[in-house]
């Protein structure tokens, strides 16, 4: 498979291939005799890997060391220490994902809420002072 259909299958850009190759986020890809990328399953599952972890909000730095960590022989200190990488970075999503629960949470009450905090505070009854206090409602 070549470059640009790797950017297709996975909408990105081949820029951003060329980057993430560039800088070692992947591993090299190996070359056909013209010189022009030739891309393995292997190759596919390391851009699916990287552009899920980079929405994720993984840093370029984790993932150079992951995938330099990828290229050492394989012992049990390197896949332990590439073990820690995924660890680490699965406790950053997870807790990204409840700062987001709660975001959510929060933006559904209000919404759901919205006409009766508005009534409260047209007819008096609430007032800057004296409103619910939304960090205490749960």
């Amino acid at each position: 498979m070549n470059i640009k259909e790797v950017a297709e299958l996975f909408d990105l850009t081949t820029a951003t291939i060329r980057y993430w190759e560039d800088t070692a986020i992947i591993p090299p890809i190996r070359r056909n005799s013209s010189g022009y990328r030739d891309f393995s399953t292997g190759n596919l599952n390391w851009i699916y890997l990287v552009k899920s972890l980079r929405r994720a909000g993984v840093t370029i730095e984790s993932l150079q060391q992951f995938a330099a960590l990828a290229q050492e022989p394989r012992t049990p200190e390197q896949q332990a220490a590439q073990k820690a990488v995924l660890h680490h970075q699965l406790t950053e999503v997870e807790n990204s994902l409840s700062a987001l629960t709660e975001t959510r949470d929060l933006l559904r009450y209000k919404i759901d809420s919205y006409d009766d905090h508005v009534a409260k505070f047209v007819s008096g009854e609430w007032d800057e002072d004296t409103s619910e206090e939304l960090w205490k409602k749960d």
